[in-house]
């Protein structure tokens, strides 16, 4: 049972949708909070006009995901963005929560390089 593709397939499924929820959220989340995320990229060292691109990689390149459409390419571009976020906006170590958000968006590009790895399974258009 535990070897059956199908179960294997409904858990990439999940897998993908989990994954890629946070940065469809967070993407939309971005389009109503436009100016303070602006402000927000700008206190990191971010240049605000950046902010469209990255709108455009969380709604995106989550829904590719969640999708399973051009899946692995998806993966690999979120694992990148993740890992920037993380340098850019969580290195601040003396505070807890931050160490805590490094280490959360450590073990999402974990996830996305698996998924790059394994791809989306068949229930996904990619279809593999």
């Amino acid at each position: 049972m535990l070897n059956s593709p199908a179960l294997a397939d409904g858990a990439k499924l999940v897998g993908r949708i989990l994954l890629a929820l946070m940065f469809v959220l967070a993407g939309y989340s971005k389009i109503s909070g436009y100016a303070g995320t602006q402000q927000y990229m700008a206190s990191a060292g971010v240049p605000a006009i950046l902010l469209p691109l990255v709108i455009a990689v969380e709604l995106l390149g989550g829904l590719m995901v969640v999708l399973g459409w051009k899946t692995r390419l998806a993966a690999l571009a979120l694992a990148g963005f993740t890992l920037a976020a993380a340098l850019l906006f969580h290195l601040n170590w003396a505070q807890p929560m931050q160490q805590l958000l490094f280490m959360k968006n450590l073990s999402v590009v974990g996830g996305f390089l698996v998924l790059f790895a394994a791809g989306p399974g068949r229930l996904s258009l990619d279809r593999g």
